[in-house]
């Protein structure tokens, strides 16, 4: 297991209470109908959370996989000099047009000089791309000494894994993949083996754990109460029970 240093005192008011589980659990059921509810919802949220471990006001921050505006809104109303960095063209253009600030490229391969940022983040994105461990090597890499790295992702034995593709990923991702094509007429927007991978919060443990360049300042489930903490640590219970995984770093 990961050795976690000091917890750092929270800078906002921001508290992981089982109303704010329940709160972000039934903004899913917008994710679809209503993106804009969703995605604000989530991004304020995310203001909040990683207000507990950074100063935004005035820092500068990269959002890796940042989509098409709803975080970059939330986070420079907190103060930050916000950067975000997309792969999908459409995607960032989703609010109707790509924002000043916006980066096409790579998380495997960020285009940003080493020890650059204040605060690397990623929301969501990590189980889409085929080497997740590069993408949080490489977002470690930009970050300055003292900076703070934020990465949250999907846990794939979650009830949420296979994203729209769901529950049907526990039988497998492919299976579940042409089950959705079947029943719909198209492909799932996640691509089970293309656009979504099984990631795992034990891998995700074993790297934060082998990797020397940072501290480790957190390991959490996302959107669970801040008393179910304990669950990351017990296998295979972790593994259903988890949804979204947090690790915060901290640039050595």
């Amino acid at each position: 297991m990961p050795s976690q240093s000091t917890a750092v005192e929270p800078r906002a008011r921001w508290r992981a209470t089982l109303g704010r589980s329940v709160r972000l659990l039934r903004e899913f059921r917008h994710e679809q109908p209503d993106p804009a509810r969703f995605y604000t919802a989530i991004a304020e949220d995310s203001v909040g959370q990683l207000s507990t471990y950074a100063d935004l006001d005035g820092g500068v921050m990269l959002d890796v996989g940042g989509g098409p505006g709803y975080f970059r809104d939330a986070f420079m109303a907190a103060g930050a000099r916000y950067y975000a960095l997309d792969s999908d063209v459409g995607e960032l253009a989703g609010l109707g047009g790509i924002a000043s600030g916006t980066v096409i490229g790579s998380g495997m391969r960020l285009p940003f000089r080493d020890d650059s940022l204040d605060v690397c983040y990623s929301s969501n994105v990590l189980e889409h791309v085929p080497d997740p461990w590069l993408m949080a090597e490489e977002m470690v890499r930009v970050t300055r000494p003292g900076g703070v790295v934020f990465i949250s992702y999907t846990v794939w034995f979650g009830p949420w894994g296979g994203h729209e593709t769901a529950p049907w990923h526990y039988l497998g991702g492919l299976r579940a993949r042409r089950r959705y094509t079947r029943k719909h007429g198209h492909e799932p927007k996640n691509k089970y083996g293309e656009s979504l991978f099984r990631v795992t919060v034990r891998a995700g443990l074993a790297w934060a754990d082998h990797q020397t360049l940072a501290d480790v300042v957190d390991v959490a489930p996302r959107y669970n109460p801040g008393w179910a903490r304990w669950l990351v640590h017990v296998p295979v219970v972790r593994e259903l029970v988890t949804w979204n995984l947090v690790i915060v770093l901290r640039k050595r």
